[in-house]
């Protein structure tokens, strides 16, 4: 069980968002906590405490007035500490070895894997022959609905028709090293787990799969329950709740407790 610490980015700033009220009309989002700090200087002290696989999140899409500064943000990061960083953010096929070059560990890919509410397996072979498996990490970040959790894309506001089960791992595994999951409609809220999506990743962690999951961790109570729910298997990430983002929970304890 492994601490991903994150870098968000948006609007060219590193900052904590409330996961559900990201919009593209206007760049909005509701923000929890923007950081004085830059995404380099935040890098450098991850490189420094060792920190692996990290995060680096560009929140802005391609059509957004700040894309440009978002981008160069997240790149100073990348050069700052190159092999111990991801980065996830309109990724694809065509971007993606640009970012590995860059000095990114690997690739988080949402959107280009899942379009028009399905899978896109075609676009999955393209990331492959990009930059290969390894180098890929798939986003099934979620959100609740009619009694299940489905994947959603475009900076988390938009619904696929592809339900998160375990089976849904295993039939993506052969596209991707790792997964990262959002549970969005906890993100950013700092109001605990979503306890029902966690032991869906649970079993899946259960066939070897690497699953982060995101969203709601406020204590490291909440840290123990995932730990039992998923006998040790999960890695998480925590966001709004880090002392470096404002909150309370210690960053420096997690990244020598949990490594």
């Amino acid at each position: 069980m492994i601490f991903r610490p994150c870098i968000d980015i948006h609007n060219g700033k590193v900052k904590q968002i409330v996961g559900g009220s990201l919009r593209d009309e206007g760049s909005f989002a509701e923000e929890n906590y923007v950081s004085e700090r830059s995404a380099e200087d935040i890098a450098l002290m991850f490189k420094e405490d060792k920190v692996k696989g990290a995060h680096v999140i560009m929140l802005n899409g391609r059509d957004s007035e700040y894309y440009d500064v978002t981008r160069e943000e997240a790149m100073s990061a990348l050069y700052a500490y190159p092999g111990g960083l991801q980065i996830g953010g309109g990724i694809t096929s065509l971007n993606a070895k640009s970012y590995i070059d860059a000095g990114a560990e690997k690739v988080i890919v949402t959107s280009f894997a899942f379009s028009d509410g399905e899978v896109k397996y075609e676009n999955l072979e393209k990331l492959v022959s990009a930059v290969g498996r390894d180098r890929i990490v798939l986003d099934l970040s979620c959100r609740f609905k009619d009694g299940d959790y489905y994947i959603v894309t475009d900076r988390w506001q938009n619904f696929t028709s592809v339900k998160v089960t375990s089976r849904v791992f295993s039939d993506l595994s052969k596209y991707a090293s790792e997964f990262l999951v959002h549970g969005v409609d906890v993100e950013g809220s700092k109001a605990g787990i979503d306890e029902e999506l966690i032991k869906i990743l649970s079993e899946a962690s259960q066939n070897g799969h690497v699953i982060t999951y995101a969203g709601g961790i406020s204590s490291e109570e909440d840290i123990k329950k995932i730990e039992a729910f998923s006998g040790g298997r999960l890695d998480f990430t925590v966001g709004s709740a880090l002392d470096i983002y404002g909150g309370k929970l210690s960053y420096k304890m997690l990244t020598e407790k949990y490594r």
